[in-house]
């Protein structure tokens, strides 16, 4: 079986920093993958390269089974991408904006009644330009894409930044709808809680290096375990 996600011992560097250090994970299809880890672990760059904006220093780096550098514009056919902090066309209006992105996926046709369902779960106010939109609804904007898109994998880099708990609530609902129709997801998200109830298994990243992964319950020392308590262990009071 073809894993959607495969990482191999991927390094990146910028001149003498290293960014990403063998990092290594795996999303299955129909999976939830969750990437933690403080600020400036490494979250943000391996997504980019998996998304070809970076190139990897050495490594590999597979989405679909292609190669996310060489293949970029055929895996971006099939992914749906929400960055924690959304910038958007100020002329446009959030219902354009929302179309637009579907239509650049190049696969299938738009669903006008998910479309508007995701608007009125979302209270998004399609009309508006975007210059008037808050943070919190230019991440609505990036959601209401994303899940409206006929994708096969969603990376989600924080991107329930700026909601409310909620528009959190609805994000999560439709993080397991896709989950139910067999999508993976990719999900680097500071809310351990939602990241607890959300994934089949964690990632945890500190310093570019992959320093846990599995399952919650592998993860665990005792059923007490919380997915904080286990990110404290290792980090104490460092920002995630």
């Amino acid at each position: 079986m073809t894993r959607t996600i495969q990482i191999e011992e991927l390094t990146k560097k910028f001149g003498k920093f290293t960014a990403l250090d063998g990092v290594s994970l795996q999303v299955k299809p129909g999976e939830v993958f969750g990437f933690i880890g403080p600020n400036g672990a490494g979250k943000t760059t391996t997504i980019r390269v998996l998304l070809g904006i970076l190139k990897a220093t050495s490594g590999k780096a597979e989405v679909f089974g292609m190669e996310a550098w060489k293949d970029a514009v055929e895996i971006h056919k099939r992914i749906a991408y929400v960055p924690g902090d959304v910038n958007l066309w100020q002329n446009l209006t959030g219902g354009e904006v929302v179309d637009l992105f579907v239509s650049l996926r190049g696969k299938g046709k738009s669903n006008p009644q998910l479309r508007e369902r995701l608007m009125n779960d979302f209270e998004l106010e399609p009309s508006k330009k975007c210059r008037t939109y808050s943070k919190g609804n230019r991440q609505k904007v990036a959601l209401v894409a994303a899940f409206a898109s006929d994708a096969d994998l969603y990376i989600l880099d924080e991107p329930t930044s700026g909601l409310d708990p909620l528009m959190e609530q609805v994000f999560q609902n439709y993080v397991a709808e896709v989950k139910g129709q067999g999508k993976s997801v990719l999900l680097s998200s500071h809310i351990l809680q939602e990241v607890e109830r959300l994934c089949d298994k964690v990632g945890i990243i500190r310093g570019g290096k992959i320093i846990e992964t599995g399952t919650l319950e592998s993860l665990r020392e005792n059923n007490a375990d919380t997915l904080e308590k286990i990110f404290m262990k290792h980090y104490g009071g460092e920002q995630v």
